[in-house]
């Protein structure tokens, strides 16, 4: 067994992964703030994908009253609500900043558990 692939190591790589992707969303969006009809995109909150993971029962309709949950079309990606320009595009340069600065701070903070697990591993090995 890989103990550095389990545990808080493989959530922190799949949190980096995931603040990756989302970092191209979002410079993609600001790429194009000036492109006629463009709609801003975000990624699934990370916490959500990690509840999907979770195995639980499936829910069943039983009733034709029921609603059943909406599902496929947008995995992985969220349109981001803005105002929309008149010339059909809902990008702000403002909110995508913000997220950025966002997105930053989580990989900061992830980087850094990262690294303390690792140093606590090494000092579990009795390593410098």
């Amino acid at each position: 067994m890989d103990l550095m692939r389990s545990g808080p190591m493989a959530l922190a790589e799949q949190r980096l992964h995931w603040l990756d992707g989302r970092q191209r969303l979002l410079a993609a969006n600001i790429a194009n703030a000036d492109t006629p009809g463009y709609r801003a995109r975000d990624a699934v909150p990370f916490a959500e994908i990690l509840n999907r993971r979770v195995a639980r029962p499936a829910m069943a309709a039983t009733d034709a009253r029921h609603l059943l949950p909406a599902g496929g079309a947008n995995r992985g990606l969220v349109a981001a609500v803005s105002e929309r320009t008149p010339n059909g595009n809902a990008v702000s340069i403002d909110e995508q900043a913000i997220r950025i600065a966002e997105n930053d701070q989580s990989h900061a903070m992830t980087m850094g558990l990262h690294r303390k697990y690792l140093a606590l591993f090494r000092t579990a090995l009795g390593r410098p």
